[in-house]
């Protein structure tokens, strides 16, 4: 999308900021842009959170709801696309090195998940191949919910906060935005990969001294801190779900 595709999308939403229809097109925009690149959701928000500031407008606060409540939706769209794209038809992964950078991503989602979740949401086509790949790899849905969740509120607080004290040099140039946020989401993403270690083994040492009441919330949150395991889909790995029963009744790929 051109300059001027992107200033006159802008330019439309903000022209709305007085209007019930600002929020909802915030939300709109940063869930397109989840797996939709071209769209400019952080340009929108922080150029919004110069208006807001202004006096125009909802609160700050409301535009950190609807720009992260869009973000976390448009993930987790990323996400189940993945999980329906067939990545075996898909002419770059099949070569040389489209298997390497799928296996180098399933080693990084197994290893440093929150990590590579997080400092990727700050980057706008990034985030759409690495939640794409979470989804194809079938890396653990309640995991990836969680960490898309602490990154669409750090991202959306981080895009207001620029807006507010940076303004129009941001705006225009959006690159330092972008290194400084996968700076602050590769940070923040090792906190939250100790921070689900630790809950982890927290849970199960409370369980093996019969100490851990199962509630929806607490299983919840179990199946999210643990540690995550994918289908190596650059290895030739099928899903159980693309398998059919062979004759020994086990799954076998179609």
């Amino acid at each position: 999308m051109s300059l001027d595709g992107l200033a006159g999308i802008t330019d439309t939403v903000l022209a709305w900021s007085d209007t019930p229809w600002f929020l909802l097109a915030i939300f709109a925009l940063a869930t397109l842009d989840g797996f939709f690149p071209p769209l400019p959701s952080e340009s929108v928000v922080i150029a919004a959170a110069v208006l807001v500031a202004t006096g125009s407008g909802p609160s700050l606060w409301w535009l950190i709801v609807a720009a992260a409540a869009g973000a976390f939706t448009g993930d987790v769209i990323a996400y189940h696309i993945g999980m329906l794209l067939p990545l075996e038809r898909v002419p770059i992964l099949n070569s040389p090195r489209g298997r390497r950078s799928l296996a180098w991503a399933e080693s990084a989602l197994e290893r440093r998940a929150a990590v590579f979740i997080m400092s990727a949401r700050f980057v706008p086509i990034g985030r759409v191949a690495v939640n794409m790949t979470a989804g194809a790899v079938r890396f653990p849905r309640p995991r990836f919910v969680l960490t898309a969740a602490v990154a669409s509120v750090i991202w959306a607080s981080y895009a207001t906060v620029l807006g507010l004290a940076a303004g129009t040099y941001i705006e225009s140039h959006l690159l330092v935005a972008v290194a400084g946020g996968v700076v602050l989401g590769i940070g923040l993403g090792f906190v939250l990969d100790a921070a689900l270690s630790g809950l982890n083994r927290w849970f199960h040492a409370r369980s093996e001294r019969g100490r851990a009441p199962h509630t929806r919330v607490g299983d919840a949150f179990l199946r999210a801190s643990e540690p995550p395991e994918v289908v190596h889909r650059s290895e030739g790995e099928v899903p159980e779900e693309g398998r059919a029963p062979g004759p020994d009744g086990r799954g076998q790929a179609h």
